[in-house]
């Protein structure tokens, strides 16, 4: 019998793994993003809220549901380190993904001049796309590490 297992048998469940966090973090995703998009159009065109201000509320109410989903479904095989360390950095992550986002609107908004709320959607659209990337990266680095393999 080999000391190590083959190498195939090791990046098999690794792939699945991966997978399987990508997967709930797309759902997770998904989700938040339709209550961003929605809570969006809502506090924009019906509650009568600034760009700004309904993009900063919209997305503070979806990063709470993305904390949850992430934590106990996207990556809840990775190690715990406490909620008190977790929702910091969690929240640090979102507040410069949340900056992004909030520029990115802003300066549709004013620079450019548009009001249309479709072309404000489409930048938040776009601006929820290059968040989610550096969120995903950010999170799987520092928010919610790998378990230290044990020696």
């Amino acid at each position: 019998m080999p000391a190590h297992p083959p190498a195939g048998s090791r990046v098999r469940p690794a792939w699945r793994l991966l997978l399987k966090e990508l997967g709930a973090f797309g759902v997770v995703g998904a989700v938040c993003f339709v209550i961003d998009l929605g809570l969006f159009q809502l506090l924009y065109t019906s509650a009568g809220l600034g760009a700004v201000t309904a993009k900063l509320v919209s997305t503070l109410v979806s990063m709470t549901a993305a904390f949850l989903g992430h934590r106990f479904w996207s990556f809840s095989h990775r190690a715990r380190t406490g909620l008190r360390r977790e929702y910091p950095l969690f929240a640090v992550v979102n507040g410069v993904t949340l900056g992004l986002g909030l520029a990115i609107v802003a300066f549709v908004r004013y620079p450019l001049g548009q009001e249309h709320a479709l072309v404000l959607q489409a930048a938040n659209v776009v601006s929820i796309g290059i968040g989610s990337v550096v969120r995903y990266l950010a999170y799987r680095r520092w928010v919610f590490p790998a378990i230290a393999p044990s020696t």
